[in-house]
This record gives C-alpha cells, sequence and structure tokens, in this order.
C-alpha cells in the first residue's frame, strides 16, 4: 500500500507546480494567500529605494561641489581683487609725500574781494569769525553733525564699510548718484589736502589721509578740525562764521533748532543756504532734527520745541549790495583755482562808486512809489564792452534777501526781448525802412494786441520798435520763423532755455536780468561776445598770481551792418519812443519791456561806454500798477547812466546805416492779396496827410539816420485817429525777401 501510494502519479501543469500537504491534499501556487515571488519583489523594490538614494547621494554631492567650487573661486577672486586693491593703494601712495611731511593748516583762509580801485567789498573765508573748540561751542552743534552726517563715527576707522556699503546698493539700486559713503575724517581729509576732482587716485589718497589723521588725532580734536574748516554756504567757512552770518551769534550760543540748520546746510551749503532758500533749510533742518531724536541726542520733548520754535535768521550781518557780487564772486572762485589754500586777493571788475549809484538808484525809487505802485523789488546789472561787470545789485535790500534777482531769477522779458526778433528780421534781409502794417492780427487763437489797443496802419520797422508795436513783431516772427528768433537770442548771449514758439516775439520765455543785458553787449560794442566776468585776477597774499583774465578774442556775432541798422532802430525808443525817461545828453540805445499784466518791467540800454539792464517787479510775481518799462525802469536807467558817465568824453555808438528816401526807392513792401507786382508807394498811415513821405534830419548825436517817427509822420500817444481797428492783415503778410515758407501747421504748433 505504501509503495502504491507513494508511486502514485499525481497530475501537474506547467507553471502551476504542486505542493503535497502531510494529508494527502495537493495545493498550487495560485491557491497561496502570498505569492511566491515576495522576496524577489522585495528586492526590486529594495534595489530601486537605494538606487534613489545613491540618486540623491550624488546630487547632494553634486551641489556640495558646485559650492565648493564657487566658494573656491570666489576666495580666489578675493584674494586677487586684494591684491589688486593693495597695488593701486601703494601706486597712488607711492605718489603722496612722505607722512612724516604732512601737517594740518593753522587756520583756513582768507578771502579779499577787492573793486577796481582797490577799495574792500567783502572778507570772506575765515574772517568772519575765530576757530572755537568743540567744548566752547553750543554741544547742540557736533551732535546734530555726527547724527546727520556721520552717525557712526565715534566708533569707525576713518572709513565707514557699513555705510559705504549701503551707499553703493542705494547708488546701484536708484541707478544715478544719489548717497556718498564718505566719513567726517574723510570729509576733512579732502578739504585739507586735496582737490575736488572726482577720481580714483583723489579717493585713494583720500582714505589714505583719513586713516593718517585718525592715528594722529583723537575722534574729538577731528571734529573740532572739520566744523572750523567746513563751507557752510553763503560764503561762510567755519561754524563761528557761519553762526555769525546767518544767526548774528556766536557759535557757543546757538540753539537747538539753530544747529539742526547749520547741520543741514553741509549736504549741499550753496542750494541750502537759508539766504537763499529759506524753505529748503527749514525742511533739511526737521531732518535733522529727526535724526537726533533717533540717535537719542534729544528727547521727544526736545523735539518737539525745537519744530515749534525753528531758527530765525539775522538780517543784518552783511548789508551793502556789494555783498551779491562777493557771493557771486565765491561761487565762480573754485571753477577759477579749486579749493583756496591759502590767504587769497580778489580783484573785481566791480566800480564800487558806480554800484553805490545803483543801489541808491534802485532803493530810491521803491521807497518813493513801492507802496503806491506795489513795487518791492529791483535789479540793475551794468557792463562794459569787454564784458566785465561793473555793478550788479540782486534786490532791494541784501541784509533781508540775499537772494540775487540779478543772476538768478528768471522772469518773462516782455518786449526787451524784441531786439532779437527785429535783428533775425534784418539778417534775412528786411531793412528799417521795410513798412508793416500794424493792425490786429489772428495767429491761430492768438492774437497780438498792443498796448492800450492802438493800431497805427503802416509804419516803417523802426517807428514798430521805436513803439513796441506788438502786431508788427509777431508778423516779423511769423516771416523769419521762431527758430532763427531763438538761435539770434542765443548767439547774442541768453542762455536760458527759449521756447521756440510765435509768442517768443514778445518775450514770453523767461532770462535773468543778467543774460538779457548781455546779450544787448554786441550792439554797443560792434557786434562781438564778449566772456561776462566779474573777476580780473586773483593772488596770493605775497602777490603771486593764481588766475586772470586775459579777455581773450571775443567772436563777432552780428554783422557791422546790421549793428549799424539795430542801434539806428534802438536810438529811436529812446529819442522819440517808450524810453523817453531814459535819455541823456550821450548817444543812447535800447529798449522796454513790460510782461503781462505789469508783473516785471524792464528797460536794457546802452551807448557806446556802457550797457546795462534794470528790472521792476515783486517776488510773488504779482502784479504791479501799471508800471511799464518806460516809467521806473528808465528813470533808474537815466540816474546811474548819468552818473556813470559824467566826466567821459562822448563817442558815437557804432555802426552806420543811411536810410533811402521813400520818394525814390520802396523797400520791401508789403503784397498785394495775390501776390502780384506790390504798389509804387505805400500808402499813408490811417489819420496821416498822403503826401510824399520826407527823409528825417539828421541828428548828430545818432550813428546814422533812420526814417521813425519824426520822418515818418506817426501818431502821437494822445491821437484819437491812431487806433485802426481794420484791416486785419492777411496771414502771409510781410516783405518778399523770406528765407523760407510758414504753414499754419509752423504756426499752429510754434515752429
Amino acid at each position: 500500500m505504501a509503495n502504491r501510494r507513494d508511486s502514485r502519479i499525481e497530475p501537474s501543469f506547467e507553471g502551476s507546480p504542486r505542493a503535497k500537504s502531510s494529508d494527502g491534499f495537493s495545493v498550487s501556487e495560485e491557491d497561496r494567500v502570498v505569492p511566491g515571488n515576495r522576496k524577489s519583489t522585495a528586492k526590486r523594490k529594495s534595489a530601486k529605494a537605494k538606487s534613489r538614494g545613491r540618486g540623491r547621494d550624488r546630487n547632494r554631492r553634486g551641489l556640495v561641489s558646485i559650492f565648493g567650487r564657487l566658494l573656491y573661486w570666489c576666495f580666489v577672486l578675493c584674494i586677487w581683487g586684494g591684491i589688486a586693491v593693495a597695488g593701486v593703494v601703494v601706486y597712488y601712495g607711492a605718489k603722496m609725500p612722505a607722512a612724516t611731511t604732512w601737517s594740518i593748516p593753522d587756520r583756513a583762509p582768507n578771502i579779499k574781494i577787492v573793486s577796481v580801485d582797490g577799495q574792500l567789498i567783502a572778507n570772506r573765508g575765515m574772517s568772519g569769525g575765530e576757530a572755537v573748540g568743540l567744548h566752547e561751542m553750543s554741544p547742540y552743534i557736533p551732535e546734530a553733525v555726527v547724527a546727520i552726517e556721520d552717525r557712526r563715527f565715534y566708533s569707525h576707522f576713518g572709513i565707514d564699510p557699513i555705510g559705504l556699503t549701503r551707499a553703493m546698493v542705494t547708488n546701484v539700486l536708484g541707478g544715478h548718484f544719489s548717497q556718498g559713503g564718505s566719513t567726517l575724517t574723510q570729509q576733512l581729509a579732502k578739504n585739507l589736502f586735496l582737490t575736488p576732482d572726482r577720481t580714483l587716485e583723489r579717493k585713494v589718497q583720500e582714505v589714505l589721509l583719513a586713516l593718517w589723521l585718525e592715528h594722529k588725532h583723537s575722534k574729538d580734536q577731528i571734529l573740532e578740525m572739520y566744523l572750523n574748516r567746513v563751507y557752510f554756504g553763503s560764503g561762510a567757512y567755519g561754524v563761528e562764521a557761519a553762526s555769525r552770518r546767518y544767526f548774528g551769534k556766536s557759535a557757543r550760543d546757538v540753539s537747538l533748532s539753530e544747529a539742526a540748520l547749520l547741520a543741514g546746510l553741509l549736504k549741499a551749503p550753496s542750494r541750502l543756504s537759508p539766504a537763499r532758500d529759506p524753505k529748503a533749510a527749514e525742511e533739511r533742518a526737521q531732518l535733522v532734527l529727526a535724526a537726533m531724536r533717533e540717535e537719542g541726542k534729544i528727547s521727544d520733548k526736545e523735539y518737539k520745541v525745537a519744530l515749534s520754535a525753528p531758527a530765525t535768521r539775522a538780517p543784518s550781518y552783511w548789508t551793502g549790495s556789494e555783498n551779491y557780487v562777493a557771493d557771486t564772486v565765491m561761487e565762480e572762485l573754485p571753477d577759477l583755482i579749486g579749493d583756496v589754500r591759502g590767504d587769497i586777493v580778489i580783484d573785481t571788475t566791480v566800480d564800487i562808486t558806480l554800484q553805490k549809484l545803483a543801489e541808491q538808484s534802485i532803493r530810491r525809487l521803491i521807497d518813493e512809489s513801492g507802496k503806491k505802485l506795489n513795487v518791492t523789488q529791483g535789479a540793475l546789472v551794468s557792463i562794459d564792452d569787454s564784458g566785465a561787470v561793473r555793478a550788479m545789485v540782486g534786490g532791494y535790500d541784501y541784509s533781508t534777501s540775499q537772494f540775487d534777482r540779478a543772476s538768478e531769477a528768471r522772469r518773462q522779458p516782455g518786449s526787451a526781448f524784441k531786439p532779437f526778433v527785429y535783428m533775425a528780421a534784418l539778417e534775412a534781409g528786411r531793412t528799417p525802412d521795410s513798412v508793416r502794417n500794424d493792425a490786429p492780427i489772428k495767429i491761430g487763437k492768438w492774437t497780438p494786441d498792443n498796448y492800450g489797443g492802438k493800431y497805427y496802419g503802416k509804419v516803417t520797422l523802426a517807428t514798430a520798435l521805436a513803439k513796441s508795436l506788438n502786431s508788427v513783431a509777431a508778423q516779423l516772427t511769423m516771416e523769419v520763423g521762431p527758430d532763427a528768433v531763438v538761435e539770434a537770442a542765443h548767439r547774442m548771449g541768453i542762455q536760458s532755455e527759449l521756447q521756440s514758439n510765435t509768442s517768443i516775439a514778445l518775450g514770453t520765455s523767461e532770462v535773468t536780468p543778467l543774460e538779457l543785458t548781455a546779450a544787448y553787449v554786441p550792439f554797443a560794442n560792434g557786434g562781438y561776445k564778449p566772456d561776462i566776468h566779474f573777476i580780473q585776477r586773483i593772488t596770493t597774499a605775497g602777490g603771486k598770481v593764481l588766475y586772470e583774465n586775459n579777455g581773450g578774442g571775443a567772436p563777432r556775432v552780428l554783422k557791422a551792418d546790421i549793428v549799424g541798422m539795430m542801434n539806428s532802430m534802438m536810438t529811436g525808443t529812446v529819442e522819440v519812443g517808450t524810453a523817453k525817461k531814459a535819455a541823456f545828453n550821450w548817444p543812447s540805445a535800447g529798449k522796454t519791456g513790460t510782461s503781462q499784466n505789469s508783473r516785471d518791467a524792464w528797460f536794457v540800454g546802452y551807448t557806446a561806454n556802457l550797457t546795462t539792464g534794470v528790472w521792476f517787479g515783486n517776488d510773488d510775481g504779482s502784479a504791479m500798477k501799471k508800471v511799464t518799462g518806460g516809467a521806473l525802469p528808465a528813470q533808474a536807467w537815466h540816474e546811474f547812466m548819468v552818473a556813470a558817465h559824467e566826466g567821459v568824453p562822448v563817442r558815437p555808438l557804432p555802426g552806420t546805416w543811411k536810410s533811402t528816401p521813400s520818394d525814390t526807392v520802396v523797400p520791401d513792401e508789403i503784397p498785394s492779396a495775390d501776390n502780384s507786382q506790390p504798389p509804387p508807394t505805400p500808402p499813408a498811415a490811417v489819420g496821416q496827410s498822403s503826401a510824399p513821405v520826407a527823409q528825417a534830419p539828421a541828428r548828430q548825436a545818432r550813428p546814422a539816420q533812420t526814417v521813425d517817427a519824426d520822418g515818418f509822420g506817426m501818431p502821437s500817444d494822445g491821437g484819437t485817429t491812431a487806433s485802426v481797428g481794420h484791416p486785419v492783415p492777411p496771414g502771409d503778410v510781410g516783405g518778399p525777401k523770406k528765407r523760407r515758407q510758414t504753414s499754419i501747421l509752423d504756426i499752429l504748433s510754434g515752429g
């Protein structure tokens, strides 16, 4: 039985092996609850997990390797960068004198400014105050300066890496230079030893000198030297000079709000000076107070008290209009000789006698008529033929306002700009005898009205300029184009940006009195544009010449025949035109100007000796009461020029020009409506006889003869027949000698 049982053949299927149990049952592989390949599957999963782990390890090792290489190369670059920096430092350091020769100057230099005849105009620099010890001055001053300029001053070693890094990041992100990383020690090093040049060499030397200063001197000594030498604006060097300059007191007595104002000036002394811009100075002082509170230098209570009682400026420390000249000289000085290293003497071109005369004239007229006519300010500039400024008054009273209206205030010149319009027209082929129809004219939506609403019909250009007729000036601008007028003005000396549009004929673009007066000088000297200057010579106290103005070659900007015609025309302004109050016993010429609503009143006139410009108005732009250029400005000009020419031999104006008798030659006629042949003789002005126009008689004082009010029969100011309400000139009014055609698009777009 056993053998038979053992020999029994069990059926089997391929791929399904059976396993016999002890009780005789057989179980196939498919019948098992757990498959028989569990171990192999687990092995495969384990292999995959290990593979992933090895991948992660490889990635980690790769990242570590990349990071390691990056760190390595950064380290290498740092080493080479350090070597390069060391090389630059060694190179530029080797060019400096030996450190054993370095010494601190005893004090900041004095700057003595004198007139053309050697009289004292002003002392600037340390002459305004002595050096004050740190323990003597108000403690608020050093605290305010450190808080706003270098808050880590007492912890760094002369260079502030944190501040430098912050400044670099800010400048890079901002895309422009807005912050500096120099410490107070670096600034002192620059002020004591170096030029203001922004070069790598100067920066390296500044760093080396800063390290030397930190090694040789204590922090308090460095801060004291800095405060006694730094520039605080308005010609004040050192904290004592600045305190007396702005507050009329010693630095020992400065209050918290005053100290904040002084510290705020260091960022931009000229721009933030309370003498120039009190509002900007006060806003900066508030930032200083906030920084002091943040640094724990002052309490919240002190902060609030200082804000409620801002610093008030002393009005009378420096008086006299000559200080306007001194301020301008101090502004120009760095460009001429760089930093001042020792006592110097500046010989200016200003005549102190003329300066006083100009100041007295401006102040007297405002004192007499200011309240009645609502006039509070005036300015005067006088320049000789070589470009030397002989007098400059920048306002009514320097002690109450140091803002220089002569060189800094931009105002609309009104009709005082018209000479450049007529000059461009003459250069385009017109003459003083050219005739235009003075009548209402429309340019786009603009109608340039004459003053008082009067129109005179057909007039010569000489008459139109003498009477300052707006209609004719606008017509000429249309003919030659605004671009030609702008080019002429810039060529003569106007530096301000001018709007190239038709309204420029009436002086709508703003200019300063100094530049407008300078632009008239070529009319007075025969067509040459000189370099306008205040400084003739700069010497050391020992007499060594540091700078001298040798004049140089003034370029010709105006042809001689144009000079003659312009002088002939502008002579009429003084003799019979709008500036009759300016006339005196010298051949003279010029042009008045009045901006809209009498906000500005001008007269710029000249002889062969001097060119003088006068402006009256108000700082806030408010209107005066019917003040024109022929009133106060012409009166001030007359007073000044009479005194300036006393005892001076009379000279005629340059250039000659003779008008052509109108009964034989018809110059530059107004074209007929169909542009056919013009009529042989221009019709007489409305209200005048139709008899032939006679040539004006020769005048001994004039450089040439011209057809003006005397010869052309211009109606008087009081005549009722002078005003012409018709006809309106056509848009193409003007002579046949045009350089280019002006389309309606040009007119509307101002071009």
